[in-house]
């Protein structure tokens, strides 16, 4: 399973990718996060489903001190990814 998420609300300078990594290494899911531009933080996970539905549970509501205002959850087609790495 693979979603993309993209994260709204005070989510930078908070550990957001982080914490995002270190839960999804905790769990065996791959992908990435980063900072937009915009002051969303956008990610992938792949892996199996309830954990990947864990990391967006978590996205959804973020770390201590973040505050998610909305997030936008997208499906998408595996791509094999490895590891995940904060970009």
């Amino acid at each position: 399973m693979r979603k993309r998420v993209f994260v709204h609300g005070y989510v930078q300078g908070v550990f957001f990718r982080d914490s995002l990594r270190r839960l999804a290494d905790r769990h065996g899911v791959s992908g990435w996060a980063r900072n937009r531009p915009d002051g969303t933080v956008e990610a992938v996970f792949e892996g199996r489903p309830e954990e990947v539905e864990r990391l967006v549970t978590f996205a959804g509501e973020g770390p201590r001190g973040a505050s998610v205002e909305r997030f936008e959850v997208e499906d998408e087609e595996p791509e094999g990814l490895s590891g995940f790495v904060v970009r």
